[in-house]
């Protein structure tokens, strides 16, 4: 499991913001020269203002950071311990203090932006100007889109996590007081998920009757109940008949706070057939790795440390995709994948920055159930 870069507080409405929580929000987002990625990443979840300001000592701004900034930084390899220097726009939109309420606006719709630092007469950082202060078209710091339906992949057996697993399905085990299945209906439905599709096969009988039709979620949940194992994509074949729009496709057994609706963003904005959530892992290297051409040693690095991008077991799928599958119902998401690639349809990453786990093991479930509990500590 890849550390926990930051506990993120649930969005809220931006009307909902005192003129104190304004404030608060305000200082939060500040970032120092000097600091990492991963401190940005809190500042930028903490503050709900989808940006951190870098400040130098005079309180001048060094540059901005926003949630693609970073996202984007990982994509390039970078890790939440490098310094700010190298994911930061040097170049923001700002705009002084007294600027009109009209002008942010059309600043907000020409660069493309939600925050725009206002600056004093001599060029400091006084506050933010988020375009959630204006507008009802955005909703806290999750943007809204509209996906066909999204598919919840929850058959599996967990094997490892038995003996509790014999007897209830992996996505039923509670942590902080709820089912993972329900934490991940609770938050589809946040970003405006509307149908939900929930695939069930080893003890699916207690999925159906917690969840029901979704009502008390704000969804409506439908079941696609697998005869037989299916893999970790089969159920898709399964869907009453072919959506309209993208597919969002989530393993039932994953516990995260990512962010589905910048994940639609994402997916949207790049023109992908198939998107795939990635956590960054970081491997040591116990020894010294050489390089080598034929028999000669080029180089030789000492105990060095990888980062690699891994499948999170979330996807966005275009519904052209499901013509991948061929005959075969049994089929697993990397078959896809491998196929798309193999026909040359565009498959992008989405890299997540924040907390996931598979709660694989027992030992993952009680990290799970710590982490829950800070987060649900901090919303308070």
């Amino acid at each position: 499991m890849p550390p926990v870069a930051h506990i993120r507080k649930p969005a809220r409405e931006s009307d909902d913001l005192t003129e104190s929580d304004r404030d608060t929000a305000n200082r939060s987002l500040i970032v120092r020269d000097g600091d990492t990625i991963g401190d940005a990443v809190r500042a930028i979840e903490t503050s709900r203002m989808s940006v951190a300001v870098v400040l130098g000592g005079d309180n001048r701004i060094i540059g901005t950071i926003t949630d693609g900034d970073v996202r984007r930084a990982l994509l390039a390899g970078h890790g939440l311990e490098d310094g700010v220097d190298v994911v930061l726009n040097p170049r923001p939109v700002t705009c002084k203090v007294e600027t009109t309420e009209a002008v942010l606006r059309a600043l907000f719709t020409a660069h493309s932006v939600e925050a725009i630092p206002l600056v004093d007469q001599e060029g400091r950082y006084v506050r933010i100007a988020h375009v959630n202060t204006f507008s009802s078209e955005y909703d806290g710091a999750v943007p809204k889109v509209v996906v066909a339906a999204a598919v919840i992949m929850a058959g599996g057996e967990g094997t490892r996590l038995r003996p509790l697993t014999v007897d209830m399905p992996k996505p039923m085990v509670s942590v902080g007081g709820m089912p993972i299945i329900e934490r991940t209906v609770r938050d589809l439905a946040r970003v405006g998920v509307e149908r939900v599709f929930v695939a069930i096969n080893y003890q699916g009988h207690y999925i159906e009757k917690h969840l029901g039709d979704g009502a008390r979620f704000g969804v409506a949940v439908e079941y696609l109940r697998e005869t037989e194992k299916l893999g970790t994509a089969g159920a898709l074949s399964l869907l009453p008949k072919l959506p309209d729009g993208p597919i969002l496709v989530v393993n039932g057994d994953i516990l995260t706070s990512s962010d589905y609706g910048r994940l639609l963003v994402h997916h949207r904005e790049t023109g992908a057939s198939i998107t795939v959530g990635a956590i960054q892992h970081q491997v040591d290297i116990p020894f010294g790795v050489l390089s080598t051409e034929g028999a000669n040693v080029t180089d030789v690095a000492e105990k060095p440390s990888q980062r690699i991008l891994c499948n999170a077991g979330i996807y966005v799928l275009e519904p052209s995709t499901l013509d991948l599958f061929g005959a075969s119902k049994a089929v697993n998401m990397t078959d896809i994948i491998k196929t798309a690639l193999g026909r040359a349809v565009p498959v992008v990453a989405f890299p997540i920055h924040e907390y996931w786990s598979d709660v694989g093991t027992g030992s993952d479930l009680e990290e799970a159930r710590r982490v829950v509990e800070l987060m649900e500590n901090e919303s308070r």
